[in-house]
């Protein structure tokens, strides 16, 4: 069971990275939005090498987390009710408010 969760977290790790990648060299501006990182760190993944995604992504941790942590947005994003894209549009502009991550 252990190594599933390890190979899995792998596989999304790539995954994200990869998409990540994409996302900033087709619209910068709009990665930084997206990904809820900084411009720094959108640098740093602008500047990495396959090998070095390859590398990044082997790691047993979970490079991606998520971009909230209240309750509010979450369940704004999970919202299955009528009204669902006014709850998306109302959870893009919370996350649009929150900090985002920066290279310690």
């Amino acid at each position: 069971m252990k190594s599933n969760a390890y190979t899995d977290i792998k596989e999304v790790n790539l995954a994200y990275l990869m998409l990540a990648q994409s996302m900033v060299r087709a619209d910068r501006e709009a990665a930084v939005f997206r990904l809820g990182v900084s411009e720094e760190i959108v640098d740093v993944l602008a500047r990495l090498t396959p090998g070095q995604v390859l590398k990044m992504a082997s790691t047993d941790m979970l490079l991606c987390s998520f971009r909230f942590n209240d309750t509010l947005l979450l369940d704004l994003l999970a919202n299955h009710e009528r009204d669902r894209g006014a709850a998306h549009v109302h959870a893009a502009i919370l996350a649009a408010g929150k900090p985002v991550a920066t290279i310690a």
